[in-house]
């Protein structure tokens, strides 16, 4: 598998997700700048996170009319995975190959710290080596990572099972306690309907060995690996 991660100006988990993708996993590994037109001939898509252009008029915002993004959404309007982590997700929602939007965590700071996340569906590309209701303990960066949509639209994501992590605590508990950010029904990661997209806001490129911490990620990205191998 060939992995394209995608820069822009103020990213600053590409460089994580290169040595994830190139030395962890051996796979060949591509970076892409913002203003290429062409993706390589990668298989698979990785959104790093970041401040892209800054955040400045929203997160993600600017980063979503960078050139390669016209190539990222017609590859994935192919069916081709595609991962957006963090400033990833919220780049993501821009371009409308994920509904709702990120915005300001309800406490107004910035959080840095350790997350519970439980998965929800273990029937994605992305969760296929994961147990139902499993436990992952996952970094979390970020000022702008509460998820919000339409009342309409949370039913609809719902109903389609398309949330994949939900915030929680340790024992699987999922309420506002364990929600860090805010973001309705303690969403932390969905999919796409087609199931090939993946956003969330927890890092998994900075859990890939017990030495820092937690080596949870690391399922992720061999799910990923696992089911296109099949």
């Amino acid at each position: 598998m060939r992995v394209g991660i995608i820069i822009f100006p103020g990213s600053n988990c590409d460089h994580d997700a290169e040595f994830t993708f190139r030395d962890v996993l051996k796979l060949d590994t591509k970076l892409i700048w913002h203003k290429d037109t062409s993706l390589q001939d990668v298989d698979m898509v990785f959104i790093p996170g970041g401040f892209s252009f800054g955040d400045y008029l929203r997160s993600g915002a600017i980063a979503g009319n960078s050139p390669i993004m016209k190539e990222v959404v017609n590859f994935a309007n192919k069916g081709n995975p595609v991962i957006g982590v963090c400033n990833g997700f919220q780049i993501l929602t821009e371009v409308g190959l994920l509904p709702g939007a990120l915005m300001k965590n309800n406490s107004l700071k910035f959080i840095c710290d350790m997350a519970s996340l439980k998965v929800e569906n273990t029937n994605t590309l992305f969760t296929s080596q994961c147990s139902k209701d499993q436990i992952l303990r996952i970094p979390i960066a970020h000022g702008e990572g509460n998820f919000e949509a339409t009342h309409d639209m949370l039913e609809d994501i719902e109903a389609k099972q398309q949330v994949v992590f939900r915030y929680s605590n340790q024992t699987g508990d999922v309420n506002d306690a364990t929600n860090p950010n805010g973001s309705w029904h303690n969403i932390a990661g969905i999919v796409n309907k087609k199931g090939n997209v993946l956003g969330m806001m927890p890092h998994p490129e900075r859990a890939i060995a017990s030495e820092l911490g937690s080596d949870d990620g690391l399922i992720i990205f061999e799910s990923l690996l696992n089911s296109v191998n099949a």
